[in-house]
C-alpha cells in the first residue's frame, strides 16, 4: 500500500514536472522571439533565455517561446522593431537607436555622462515609460526597457583625450552617440553590432562604442589593443525593449496575458539592465588576460576635458525633441530625479 501511495506521489510528481517542461502539457500560444545576437551572446543567454524559460513554466508549458537569433528569421537589425509591428516576429529585443527619431523621449538615457548605474536608469526608463512614452510605443507591447553598462571606447590607437579619436572612424550606436564622436572630431561609422568584427578586422573603422559585456561575443579583445572608460558616469548607453505585436498580445488567453505580464514590466526591466552590466567584469578579464591597454579616465578629469566638449548634444537634443512636442529638459530632470532618488540601487 505504502509502495502504491508513493508511486502514485511520484507519478503525480513527474506528470507535474512534464507539464512545466511543456512535455506534457500542450502549448496554446506559441511565440517567436527574434533578435540580433548569437544565441550564446550574454543578453540571449543571460537574459532572454531566462524571461522566456520563466514565462514557459510559469505557464505551465501552455506558452512556448521559440527563440530566432542572430536575424534567422530574416531582415536586418534596424527592420526589428518593424517586425514586431508588422507580425514577422511575435517578440523583438532591439536596440531602439536602430530607429533613429522614432522614440525620442528614450534618448534622455543616452545623452552623454548621463548614467553611472543601469539598475537605476532602466528602472527609471520603465517608469518613465508608464509615466509618458505608451503613445511612441502604442504600435508594440512594451515588455521591458534597460540600458547597458557604462558605454566606452574599444580603439586601435589608445584614446585618453577627445582629440585622440580625431581622424578616427568609429562606429556610433546611436544618432547621440554619432553626434558625440563628430564632436570629439572622430568621424562616426553606422554599423550594427554583429558587423563590428568585420569592420575591425578590415580595418575599416579603427574602433567602436559598446560597453564591456558584448566584447567577448564579437572577439573585440583580439581585434583592437587598447581600451577607454570613465569612472562615475559612462560616456553614453544605449537603450533597448523587448516589444511585442500587439494582436499576438491582445490574442492570448487573459490568464496567460496575466502570466507574460507578471514576468515582465519594472522587476523584469531591472533584472536585465543590471545582468547586462554585471557581465561587463568578466568580459573586461579577457582583454586583461590578453595583455591590452585598458585607460581609465577618472570623474574629475571627465568633466573638466571631456563634458565640456560633448555638452552642446544637450542643448541640442532638448531643441530637436521639442520639434516633437517634448520637453527635453523635463525629461532629463525627471530621470535624474529617478536615478538618484526612487530608483537608485
Amino acid at each position: 500500500m505504502k509502495t502504491k501511495t508513493l508511486m502514485t506521489a511520484l507519478g503525480t510528481v513527474a506528470a507535474g514536472a512534464m507539464a512545466a517542461t511543456g512535455a506534457f502539457a500542450q502549448a496554446e500560444v506559441t511565440l517567436k522571439l527574434h533578435q540580433f545576437l548569437p544565441a550564446q551572446a550574454n543578453v540571449p543567454a543571460l537574459v532572454l533565455d531566462v524571461w522566456a524559460d520563466q514565462v514557459e513554466e510559469a505557464s505551465g508549458g501552455r506558452i512556448e517561446i521559440e527563440r530566432y537569433p542572430s536575424m534567422q528569421l530574416g531582415g536586418a537589425p534596424p527592420e526589428l522593431m518593424d517586425q514586431a509591428i508588422d507580425g514577422v516576429a511575435d517578440i523583438v529585443w532591439t536596440v531602439v537607436g536602430y530607429t533613429p527619431g522614432r522614440f525620442p523621449s528614450t534618448e534622455v538615457f543616452e545623452l552623454p555622462f548621463m548614467v553611472a548605474d543601469a539598475r537605476a536608469a532602466s528602472c527609471a526608463y520603465w517608469t518613465m515609460y508608464e509615466e509618458g512614452m505608451q503613445e511612441e510605443f502604442s504600435d508594440v507591447h512594451l515588455l521591458g526597457t534597460w540600458v547597458h553598462g557604462p558605454g566606452m571606447f574599444h580603439t586601435a590607437d589608445p584614446v585618453e583625450t577627445p582629440e585622440d579619436l580625431q581622424g578616427m572612424q568609429i562606429r556610433g550606436g546611436s544618432r547621440l552617440v554619432n553626434q558625440l564622436l563628430e564632436l570629439t572630431g572622430a568621424t562616426p561609422v553606422g554599423m550594427p553590432v554583429p558587423a563590428v568584427p568585420e569592420g575591425l578586422s578590415r580595418g575599416t573603422i579603427d574602433g567602436t562604442t559598446i560597453p564591456w559585456e558584448v566584447t567577448a561575443a564579437l572577439r573585440v579583445p583580439e581585434l583592437v589593443e587598447n581600451h577607454t572608460g570613465f569612472e562615475g558616469n559612462g560616456l553614453y548607453t544605449l537603450t533597448f525593449v523587448l516589444a511585442m505585436n500587439n494582436d499576438a498580445y491582445n490574442n492570448m488567453p487573459e490568464d496567460l496575458q496575466q502570466i507574460l505580464d507578471e514576468n515582465s514590466g519594472l522587476e523584469f526591466s531591472v533584472f536585465a539592465g543590471g545582468t547586462q552590466a554585471d557581465a561587463d567584469g568578466p568580459a573586461r578579464e579577457l582583454a586583461v588576460e590578453a595583455g591590452n591597454n585598458i585607460i581609465m579616465i577618472d570623474e574629475a578629469t571627465a568633466q573638466e576635458v571631456w563634458m565640456p566638449v560633448v555638452e552642446p548634444i544637450y542643448q541640442s537634443w532638448i531643441d530637436d525633441v521639442a520639434g516633437s512636442g517634448l520637453d527635453g529638459q523635463a525629461l532629463i530632470d525627471r530621470a535624474r530625479e529617478l536615478m538618484d532618488g526612487d530608483c537608485a540601487q
